[in-house]
């Protein structure tokens, strides 16, 4: 994605203000406090680099779900009042994030200020991409920053309307989201191997057709390898699988052979009677699974297997958990491989892009998240990307 405007290509921000969209949907306690600041501190380096360059700061973010109405319980200002902390600076608020309120609030801070405005959700305009809301909010700054990859597949005024109505540009979170995704999938070093995990293909047909059409192999693990191995004709005894869809899976078999893309599925499994922490189990091969029993996890054959196309692979992308990781001993293929992945990554044999879903828990479940080369948090614009569908956020920032 390099021809994406960036913000180090603006020659002057001085006495300019920088509407900057971000991620502040951040968890908060009954108390109103900020719990986990993560989202808070990614933020920081956009901001900090407009500041330092002498332009004010207007922060434009939702939280939560308001549906186009302003509700008390769901305003931004105790996020003001934490993201202060973390800039060890003032963070001024407005009550709006358009008229009078926002043009004042923005109006008081000084050059290299930071102001953050109203959820931009209470206006029912925001999630519809409105054009007046979106004209009203223009007139607020001279540039647009968005630095929110996370709500970049949404086209909302915040993350699209003002893209195309300033000069607009990518932050440093939202470039280095970018930069990342064009190693892994748009312009990668081959050969490419893609690990998809996760409980149903339903949820996930789009992303395997697109990528059988982008990788080198594509492993599939958990609930999902179930249906892709019923569809081999194997027993899956009573796991979960979705057996209606056992003809796509040998669609996306066939696409997948006429492109040239290995299916790696589980040679090896662990079964159980029971779904329970600690239950009885059994390792055996994929065509031994009993009729009483489930598959909850890859065996350790499967995992070699896995590490084998590892070393032959120059890329990994990786979404979803191989096993029922949140449950012992269901976890063991899910944090093997991903050691695995972060040990090749560590030696740089590997560039390693993981995202999506439970991808992010399961890697710090194996302790090896800050191992990979990049692991990206934001869910549903990560699997519309992995899918090949244009994120309207993204596309927006296009040079023309």
């Amino acid at each position: 994605m390099s021809d994406f405007e960036r913000i180090e290509d603006i020659e002057d921000l001085s006495l300019k203000t920088a509407l900057v969209r971000v991620d502040f949907n951040v968890p908060v306690n009954d108390a109103g406090k900020v719990t986990d600041d993560t989202r808070l501190r990614a933020a920081l380096p956009t901001i900090e680099y407009l500041t330092n360059k002498g332009a004010k700061v207007a922060l434009l973010a939702h939280f939560g779900r308001p549906k186009g109405e302003v509700k008390p319980e769901l305003t931004l200002k105790p996020v003001a009042e934490a993201f202060g902390r973390v800039l060890g600076a003032p963070v001024a608020f407005a009550g709006d994030c358009v008229g009078e309120a926002a043009q004042n609030a923005i109006a008081s801070i000084q050059a290299g200020g930071v102001v953050l405005l109203e959820n931009t959700r209470f206006k029912p305009g925001e999630t519809k991409n409105d054009d007046t809301l979106a004209d009203e909010m223009a007139k607020l700054g001279d540039i647009y920053v968005n630095d929110a990859f996370s709500a970049a597949h949404r086209a909302h005024v915040s993350t699209e309307g003002l893209a195309r109505r300033l000069p607009a540009y990518a932050g440093k979170s939202m470039e280095r989201e970018l930069d990342a995704l064009e190693a892994a999938l748009g312009n990668p070093q081959r050969p490419v191997l893609a690990v998809v995990g996760g409980a149903k293909v339903s949820s996930k047909i789009d992303l395997l057709k697109n990528l059988v059409s982008k990788v080198d192999a594509l492993a599939i693990g958990g609930g999902m390898a179930n249906t892709f191995l019923a569809a081999r004709g194997h027993s899956v005894g009573k796991s979960l699988c979705e057996h209606d869809l056992t003809d796509t899976c040998r669609e996306i078999e066939k696409n997948a052979a006429a492109a040239g893309c290995d299916i790696i599925l589980p040679q090896d499994v662990v079964v159980a009677k029971e779904f329970v922490a600690n239950a009885d189990h059994r390792i055996c091969s994929t065509g031994e699974v009993a009729d009483n029993e489930m598959i909850l996890d890859a065996g350790p054959q499967s995992v070699g297997i896995l590490a084998i196309a590892m070393d032959a692979a120059k890329t990994l992308v990786w979404n979803g958990p191989l096993g029922a990781f949140e449950t012992t001993p269901f976890d063991k293929a899910t944090v093997e491989a991903a050691r695995a992945a972060a040990s090749r990554c560590r030696d740089g044999n590997l560039i390693a892009v993981a995202g999506g879903g439970d991808t992010v828990a399961a890697l710090n479940h194996a302790g090896v998240a800050g191992d990979f080369t990049f692991v990206s948090t934001a869910g549903g614009a990560f699997l519309e990307w992995m899918e090949g569908k244009p994120l309207p956020g993204v596309e927006a920032l296009k040079k023309n």
